[in-house]
């Protein structure tokens, strides 16, 4: 198990079928969204998932402990993260359920063609480029800032390799809301479900996770709001249920 993990990496117990995940500190980590979008996609019998930015494969690990769908893909353009992600895939002996691929999401129809994946999640930059924009070759603004791909990038070419009703799944920010759904649905992504993720109770949702169906019909369901926190700073009993923490 050691030998996969180099200077300055750590190895982190996902709590979940055994599983671990090789994470370097200096570089980006996953965080609870990642977490939260793996429980909240669903990736049925015979289904071919792709998580595009997958980082160090954090979600197409935890959803292949969770899910019964055939073949897990991590689409992830910064070599370092995806030579991480494809020795978490060795050290869980995964080879046969998870390819990782060093890869444009900006490409990503012209290397997988249409209709090649009937699942895809994404945890994607939040910001657009001129929120506190600093270094842009920088792990950390890569993955936090749209530099290397949009909101646009990511829609258009999630509908072109999804198949007639193929799902999309993604966790954002509240703020960017409205522009998401626009966007969606001027990509045929049409939204279906959506739930917000509040720290506490009495606090203004911090992220929100939204399911799309390309070529659906108009109509969206809200779900109940997920709580994070209980008022003395404890887990939720589902956070503990469902994610076990």
């Amino acid at each position: 198990m050691e030998d996969l993990v180099r200077d300055n990496e750590r190895l982190d117990d996902l709590q979940c079928k055994g599983y671990y995940i090789i994470q370097n500190p200096d570089l980006f980590c996953f965080g609870m969204d990642a977490v939260l979008l793996a429980d909240f996609a669903t990736g049925k019998r015979k289904a071919h998932a792709i998580d595009l930015g997958t980082g160090t494969g954090v979600i197409p690990i935890l959803m292949e402990a969770r899910e019964k769908a055939e073949h897990f893909t991590g689409l992830e353009i910064q070599e370092v993260s995806a030579d991480m992600a494809r020795r978490s895939v060795l050290l869980n002996h995964l080879e046969d359920r998870i390819d990782i691929i060093t890869g444009d999401i900006c490409d990503a129809s012209k290397r997988f063609g249409a209709s090649s994946f009937s699942v895809i999640t994404v945890n994607p930059p939040y910001m657009i480029q001129e929120h506190g924009l600093t270094n842009q070759s920088d792990a950390k603004t890569i993955a936090r800032h749209e530099v290397l791909c949009s909101l646009e990038d990511i829609l258009r070419e999630s509908a072109r390799i999804l198949p007639h009703h193929g799902r999309f799944y993604m966790v954002h920010r509240p703020f960017r809301m409205s522009e998401i759904l626009s966007k969606m649905h001027a990509a045929g992504l049409e939204p279906k479900r959506m739930r917000f993720v509040h720290p506490y109770v009495d606090r203004e949702p911090t992220l929100i996770l939204i399911e799309g169906l390309r070529g659906g019909k108009s109509g969206m369901t809200i779900e109940n709001p997920l709580i994070i926190y209980e008022s003395d700073g404890s887990y939720t009993q589902e956070m503990k249920i469902r994610h076990g923490f």
